[in-house]
């Protein structure tokens, strides 16, 4: 297994850097803390602003026509970014109760979105109104058959939800559930999808390991590659085995496992004309490149269901 080699191509910025998305010609990526998201231009290696105002966004994803949808963590909402330059917002009310705050997500075939809604110790803009829910889960926004959105709960065992990810064939809905102080492992789980995107028992992939200094920070960030394969972002120089890109079958058996050159990698996606590049950002404000890979990325939907 030849190891990875990562390349910072962009940063550092002030405060952490989140969300990143390959748009088919340019990497998007999220400075969280200055509230932009950011356009690296692969060719020129360029970067310059593509959204401004977005306040504390912390995820992106694209969805099966190319919209842009993303997690505003801080106004405790998931918006669409028009191409006119306006910004249309999701359903955020779940049971009468305004979720948590949206930290990551995955857009299906259908063009539902699937994301982690965890609490926050970080307070939410503005005045301190409404009150978070007493759960904290995967939840779906979908559209109605009036076209407006509406949420649906979709686990129900889930404590802290960081990042989500979909299968190729959108079978499995892979999960990374955030440890805690009091002991409490990360782990990476897989839950069947059945019926009308309703899920099974999950199973337990991975458990991250603890030590004499505290829990190990696990999955932050995660994409597919080609093969299925679950290629996540884990770790810190707090405990454990320091910052790492791990590769997972998807049963859980830990293919690969690349050293990180930067602390607290937050999320990752392929890129590339063939989707051959890694690219990572970081919780210090770095964005970082890995080229000449042993494997690529998987574009959903270009697969058949």
């Amino acid at each position: 297994m030849a190891a990875w080699t990562f390349e910072r191509v962009a940063g550092p910025y002030q405060g952490a850097l989140c969300g990143v998305a390959w748009t088919g010609s340019d990497v998007l990526f999220c400075a969280e803390t200055e509230g932009r998201i950011l356009r690296f231009m692969t060719a020129s290696k360029n970067v310059e602003d593509f959204r401004r105002y977005a306040p504390r966004i912390s995820g992106i994803a694209l969805g099966p026509g190319g919209e842009l949808y993303g997690c505003q963590e801080g106004s405790r909402r998931v918006v669409e970014y028009l191409r006119d330059g306006s910004t249309v917002v999701t359903a955020t009310r779940l049971d009468g109760r305004l979720h948590n705050f949206p930290r990551d997500l995955v857009v299906d075939r259908a063009g539902r979105i699937w994301f982690a809604d965890p609490h926050s110790p970080v307070l939410a803009l503005g005045p301190q109104i409404y009150s978070t829910l007493d759960h904290a889960s995967v939840l779906i926004a979908a559209r109605a058959r009036n076209h407006t959105w509406f949420l649906r709960r979709v686990t129900y065992d889930t404590v802290a939800p960081r990042s989500v990810a979909l299968s190729a064939d959108e079978k499995t809905l892979f999960v990374a559930e955030a440890g805690g102080p009091d002991g409490r492992r990360s782990e990476l789980r897989a839950y069947p999808i059945q019926g009308d995107a309703e899920v099974g028992q999950h199973t337990v992939l991975h458990t991250f390991s603890t030590d004499h200094r505290g829990v190990q920070r696990g999955i932050e960030g995660m994409c597919l590659d080609a093969d299925g394969n679950i290629v996540a972002c884990a770790g810190s120089r707090k405990c454990g085995p320091g910052p790492r890109i791990y590769v997972f079958s998807p049963t859980g058996a830990v293919l690969e496992s690349h050293d990180f050159p930067d602390d607290l990698p937050v999320r990752c996606a392929f890129a590339g004309p063939d989707l051959d590049s890694l690219y990572v950002t970081t919780a210090t404000g770095s964005l970082y490149r890995a080229g000449n890979l042993s494997r690529s990325g998987l574009n959903r939907f270009k697969t058949a269901p």
